[in-house]
């Protein structure tokens, strides 16, 4: 089995991103500050290297539809809905958390950390499951625009 490099290496990226942000976590229970902010700034660039490969991607080739049976495709297109839910508040949620620790706003900062964290594990599972459904348990569908592949027609 061949697996696409795009969204392989994409997938990937999502996956490093979340596991650094594991270790920032830890880094800053162990009050380990400024090894903290080095962690988060690359789990910000792993992640931001996934978003442009994934936009890339989608605009100069597309999205693959799902290629699955179709009994899964109601419940495959319900599960990408909630995880392009979470990738958008988790993108969000980053790009807020990292102001504040960058701003020094540290208060918010660690209310935040907490939340935004669990919802960047979250994606980063879904997001592997989504590519594990697209790519390794089931030959992927059609290349189309992302409307298409989103809502299955």
């Amino acid at each position: 089995m061949q697996l696409p490099i795009l969204p392989t290496l994409s997938t990937s990226c999502i996956v490093i991103s979340a596991v650094l942000v594991a270790v920032g976590w830890y880094q800053i229970s162990k009050r380990r500050v400024e090894a903290h902010k080095k962690t988060m700034f690359w789990a910000a660039v792993f992640a931001l290297t996934f978003f442009i490969i994934y936009a890339s991607r989608t605009i100069f080739i597309g999205n693959t539809s799902f290629g699955g049976p179709d009994s899964l495709k109601l419940y495959y297109h319900l599960f990408l809905f909630f995880h392009i839910f979470l990738a958008t508040c988790g993108a969000v949620f980053g790009i807020v958390t990292l102001l504040t620790g960058y701003k020094n706003q540290l208060k918010r900062h660690k209310k935040l950390g907490p939340i935004t964290s669990i919802i960047w594990f979250a994606t980063a599972i879904t997001g592997v499951m989504v590519y594990t459904l697209l790519y390794v348990l089931y030959k992927g569908g059609d290349t189309t625009s992302v409307i298409k592949a989103i809502l299955g027609i």
